[in-house]
């Protein structure tokens, strides 16, 4: 019997393969976020509660996505063989709970990119279903032939005849039910071989071709970036310390965090792109890519930061961003005097509010198109995005934008502050101990403590240091590059043996200083000294 189910499991596990892998196909046509598992991943990210939410970045980083799609795969999975298990030929009620799931997959689709949506889901699981009732046949069709021989046998053990290895050979029979090498098990074995590898097929052509029709990187590596209107600054000689440990002054693309609600990065082209301002202004406005090249562009090095970076996090980076000026696009479109918000869209749904005082106030907020010399990374918003000193990005930072609705905060709520999220989100005053790390081994004698601090458009005044519950001691800071970026500093100290904590603070240049209250990251940012414990020998 053990055989028995285990050819069930497989020929749910393979016919629901194949289902998400024809649906991946029609995707391919449709829209990538028309896919099943697309659709309903991107319904989990939406409705996840943050409790959850901030465990799962916490934990995993920016891996939160991949994790995601490995826990709707083992769901898949376990429901894919329990619909196996539960398919008969004369009662489909594997069939009938597949076709349930993929009506939920549908609709999920459908709300979430439209009525064609649920083309790849609806045809997907027709396709499932029938091979699930064509492997079911094979199956209980092996399985009535292996009992009709069992009944043979059983007569002839009644004999007087039958030796006791023929009966013995009858119990093993019974017991392997399609275990013996028959025509019937063998055909059910190539059936399942053939769906399994259409399943892939399927899935990864699917992929394959979704990625060739819609990505954008060959388009992007042929754009050329907007010259700004003045050189961009060189880097004083003393912005990085560049100490073994120690976080670069600036962060690399590739080494940027991405935190951001898009399970399935969009794809956007450039002929397809426009910014439209609209809302409480005197004119809307609609800005394509072409319009850009008679903007004045600019450079400007800005430090963005995640809300929900913990305490001594890494959800932090500083760039070169290239771009336009928020304030001038806006008052292109003269936004009216009794509006105080700018509800920011996404082309993939999201939304962030920001205050329009912040968004024109003369710091460098701008609709950045470009990253450390390069067009903005497809991950990274291309081919547009906001960049604005001094919020957190859940509030400014919206990639691939394609809106910006001035309103005010009494009259739209934005995506995460529909959660629970504050509304405006200043970033705090904050130092990270980058080296030595937590539960480091390190020598006795003069050790380097350094680390990075950051308070985007105040500025960092100075950082200490407390080994133990000793007295605060002033670190050596780098050169101030901005106040819109971090700074990096060090403590000499001289390490004696034994275990210590050691504990960091910043104050910035409005004479605020980091608070010791501890805090999680929810509603507005989390709070505390980043501390690191370590053992000297």
């Amino acid at each position: 019997m053990a055989d028995l189910r285990g050819l069930r499991v497989l020929a749910g596990i393979v016919s629901v393969g194949l289902a998400l892998g024809v649906a991946e196909v029609i995707a391919a046509f449709a829209g990538s976020d028309s896919a099943p598992l697309a659709a309903i991943g991107n319904t989990v990210v939406d409705h996840t509660p943050d409790g959850v939410r901030e465990w799962v970045i916490s934990t995993f980083g920016t891996n939160d996505k991949s994790v995601l799609y490995v826990g709707m795969a083992v769901v898949a999975i376990v429901v894919a063989g329990l619909v196996g298990v539960i398919e008969r030929t004369t009662r489909p009620a594997g069939s009938v709970l597949l076709a349930l799931f993929g009506v939920i997959a549908a609709v999920i689709a459908a709300n979430r990119t439209g009525v064609a949506g649920a083309l790849p889901t609806v045809i997907g699981v027709a396709a499932g279903i029938f091979a699930l009732r064509v492997l079911t046949h094979r199956i209980d069709a092996a399985v009535g032939s292996t009992e009709s021989a069992d009944a043979r046998d059983m007569s002839a053990r009644a004999a007087p005849t039958q030796s006791e290895a023929t009966a013995d050979r009858a119990d093993d029979s019974r017991d392997g039910v399609v275990a013996a090498a028959t025509p019937q098990r063998r055909l059910v074995l190539r059936g399942l071989a053939i769906t399994g590898g259409l399943a892939v097929i399927a899935g990864a052509g699917g992929r394959l071709i979704g990625a060739q029709r819609h990505n954008v990187s060959g388009e992007r590596a042929a754009v050329r970036l907007p010259e700004p209107v003045a050189p961009p600054t060189p880097l004083a000689p003393d912005v990085d310390l560049r100490l073994p440990g120690l976080t670069p002054y600036l962060t690399s693309n590739s080494d940027f965090y991405r935190i951001d609600t898009a399970l399935v990065v969009p794809q956007v082209s450039i002929d397809d792109w426009s910014l439209r301002i609209h809302g409480m202004v005197d004119r809307e406005i609609t800005i394509s890519w072409a319009d850009l090249a008679n903007r004045t562009a600019v450079e400007s090095l800005v430090t963005l930061a995640c809300v929900s970076n913990p305490v001594g996090g890494d959800l932090i980076g500083n760039a070169r961003w290239r771009g336009y000026r928020l304030d001038a696009l806006l008052a292109e479109a003269g936004p009216h005097p009794d509006a105080d918000m700018v509800l920011s869209h996404s082309i993939d749904g999201f939304t962030a509010g920001s205050p329009l005082a912040i968004l024109t106030d003369g710091r460098d907020a701008m609709l950045a198109v470009g990253m450390n010399g390069e067009p903005l990374p497809v991950a990274h918003g291309y081919p547009a995005r906001l960049v604005v000193p001094g919020l957190y990005g859940y509030v400014s930072a919206t990639k691939w934008v394609t809106e910006l609705e001035v309103t005010r905060f009494d009259r739209a709520t934005a995506y995460w502050t529909r959660r629970g999220w504050s509304a405006e989100g200043p970033i705090k005053t904050e130092a990270r101990i980058d080296t030595p790390r937590a539960r480091a081994r390190i020598a006795a004698g003069p050790t380097s403590i350094a680390g990075i601090a950051w308070a985007q458009h105040r500025g960092i005044k100075s950082v200490e240091v407390q080994i133990d519950n000793g007295d605060w001691q002033p670190a050596r800071l780098s050169t101030e590059q901005s106040i819109d970026t971090w700074r990096q500093w060090v403590y000499d100290w001289n390490a004696t043996p034994g275990p210590h904590t050691i504990r960091a603070r910043a104050t910035d240049n409005t004479g605020e200083t980091q608070t010791s209250d501890r805090r999680d990251v929810v509603p507005d940012g989390a709070t505390g000294y980043p501390s690191a414990t370590v053992q000297v020998s």
